[in-house]
């Protein structure tokens, strides 16, 4: 009996040995894959955004990344992030350099035109070797340069209510570099329905103004709700602009655009900043959003995206001509009067043989000797004001007056290249 109580005893022993040399293994199994897992969740967690980098990259970018606001962290968004600049010309020049310099990773430029002589003091993405190149080219040549590590994209077209929607669709922000009010306009409807934002700046003579607009804030129809009509367009006066403006109003562009992707600061949504450059001073206007904006209101009357015309159209093109109708009566008769209401300073940067010149600013009281019994053919840089004087003279008796389209612009372009552009 005794010994049978042993056998038994000793059988559960070997069985209960056995169950805990299982479970022994159990344990170990597990605390393998903890540590396993462990080891991978501490690896991932210890990855740097920097070994996203290569060595040259850290290097370039090192006195960004010491940055507390930016850090590594700021330096990745920047890395990742997609911006596209409509326009490589004054406004757009400045904010592509630092953009590119500062490690924004793809880039876009829209634009279709070519780089002329009088781009140059104040488009710096621009030398004297580029001229008659594709600004678009130009600009890539130079950022490449710059910074090899960025992505530049060129998209050489005019933008377009056919286009923009889908050109702002593989971009996170829009920079508007055109500064002219059909492609503004354009670029804010655009926007709006793809549900961008963008940096809007604006130059004129010794100002500028910039802001962001966008779908949680303001749009650019909140505070103008429609363009002024065509004659009264800046670009079509000619107004002019001190080089440096444009370039500063551009920098603050590319200020807004790495805060704006980096999440830090105060953005200028909602805030409009003006620039005075004379005065060096700079002033602030709030902006909310309008309840009866016919884009971003209540009850919006804007469904589309909206094109303006982009030429300088007349108030009345029953009286005009083009340039090679005016070329032809010339040949036929070089007495033809030829009425150039350009300011002083444009004619003596470029004249048309045989004009006479008298400036729509001082037309009012300069205007008698103007022949009444003949046809008298206006123009000026682009046709805008010539369409004015038109007016004015009409006004005065005058009923022989024909307008040139395109004005002397159109001139130097198709008929005597030798004149400057300007």
């Amino acid at each position: 009996m005794i010994v049978f109580s042993y056998q038994r005893l000793t059988s559960y022993v070997l069985r209960l040995t056995s169950y805990v040399l299982r479970l022994t293994s159990y344990v170990l199994r597990l605390t393998s894959l903890s540590n396993f897992s462990l080891f991978i969740f501490y690896s991932a967690a210890t990855i740097s955004p920097m070994d996203q980098f290569s060595k040259d990259e850290k290097i370039r970018y090192a006195r960004q990344t010491i940055l507390p606001m930016i850090g590594e962290a700021g330096q990745l968004k920047l890395k990742n992030a997609r911006i596209l600049m409509i326009g490589a010309g004054g406004l757009g020049s400045s904010p592509a350099y630092y953009l590119a310099a500062a490690g924004v990773g793809t880039i876009g430029i829209a634009d279709d035109d070519k780089v002329s002589l009088s781009n140059l003091h104040r488009q710096i993405l621009h030398y004297t070797s580029d001229l008659d190149k594709p600004k678009v080219i130009s600009a890539q040549e130079k950022l490449k340069s710059i910074n090899p590590h960025v992505n530049i994209v060129t998209h050489q077209t005019r933008l377009t209510a056919d286009n923009a929607q889908k050109l702002f669709a593989d971009y996170d922000l829009i920079l508007d570099g055109t500064d002219n009010l059909p492609s503004r306009y354009l670029i804010n409807d655009a926007c709006f329905f793809a549900k961008k934002h963008f940096i809007f700046g604006g130059v004129h003579q010794f100002e500028g103004q910039v802001s962001i607009f966008g779908t949680t804030g303001p749009c650019y129809r909140c505070i103008f709700r429609e363009p002024p009509p065509p004659g009264e367009m800046p670009s079509c006066a000619e107004a002019g602009v001190i080089g440096v403006v444009p370039g500063i109003l551009g920098l603050m562009q590319a200020n807004e655009a790495i805060k704006w992707f980096c999440g830090i600061g105060d953005s200028l949504l909602g805030r409009l900043l003006i620039f005075d450059a004379l005065a060096v001073r700079w002033r602030e206007l709030k902006i909310k959003k309008d309840p009866d904006c016919p884009l971003c209101g209540t009850n919006p009357s804007i469904k589309t995206v909206t094109e303006y015309s982009w030429e300088c159209v007349t108030a009345d093109q029953s009286g005009e001509i083009t340039v090679g109708e005016l070329k032809q009566l010339r040949d036929k008769d070089p007495n033809l009067y030829l009425l150039d209401v350009r300011e002083q300073n444009e004619w003596d940067i470029a004249r048309i043989d045989g004009a006479k010149l008298k400036p729509l600013s001082s037309l009012e009281k300069n205007f008698e000797d103007i022949p009444k019994d003949k046809e008298v053919y206006c123009f000026c840089k682009a046709g805008g004001r010539s369409a004015r004087a038109i007016a004015f003279l009409k006004s005065k008796g005058y009923s022989k007056l024909t307008n040139v389209k395109g004005g002397i612009g159109a001139w130097s372009k198709d008929i005597d290249p030798t004149i400057p552009s300007y």
